[in-house]
């Protein structure tokens, strides 16, 4: 089951996020609805909010050949099986390195951004078998769980931009707005 990306200036993306009970048939089948989103789409990670829920949970998928350390090659989770369902996750800790890195959002379709996060993290989360897990990652693995946790707590790729970066796409992020808000206005008029 497909879902529809919500897209920037839908309310639904500054919504906080609800802890799940507990890891349901029902979160499951949606979690497979948002990988088939989310690899239609050409995207790396979406969270709940991105296909207007406000569950606790995301996915996550980062190819082998974007897995690696700066030079390149070395890969840096090896055993760690993808795709990544995270229920109720949570940063536990986070490295003094920070790293400014070019963002991308399927909530901003064509807007891209760079962003400094932390380069390593330990992230704490139910797995798809209702096990608490404990995770540490870096590169890629670290900056898409860190975006989606942003998402999860309702804040956005437009929220870590540079003042000088959303001056220059202000014109981009109105139209996307404006487009999001006539959807919403004329489904909302639909019987």
């Amino acid at each position: 089951m497909r879902f529809e990306i919500v897209t920037f200036g839908d309310p639904v993306l500054r919504a906080k996020s609800t802890p799940i009970d507990s890891v349901t048939a029902d979160l499951k089948r949606v979690a497979d609805g948002m990988l088939e989103t989310m690899y239609a789409a050409e995207g790396l990670g979406l969270a709940a909010q991105q296909v207007g829920r406000t569950s606790a949970m995301c996915v996550i998928d980062i190819p082998p050949e974007l897995d690696v350390a700066e030079d390149g090659k070395t890969r840096l989770h090896p055993d760690l099986p993808m795709p990544l369902v995270l229920f109720n996750p949570c940063i536990l800790s986070k490295s003094q390195d920070l790293v400014r890195r070019d963002e991308g959002c399927l909530s901003f379709p064509g807007i891209h951004s760079a962003v400094q996060r932390a380069a390593e993290i330990d992230v704490e989360f139910v797995d798809w078998k209702g096990q608490l897990c404990t995770l540490h990652c870096r590169g890629l693995v670290a900056r898409a769980i860190q975006h989606e946790l942003d998402h999860l707590g309702g804040v956005l790729l437009v929220d870590r931009m540079s003042a000088v970066k959303k001056i220059s796409l202000a014109g981009q992020l109105k139209r996307l707005k404006q487009k999001t808000e006539a959807r919403l206005a004329a489904g909302a008029k639909a019987p």
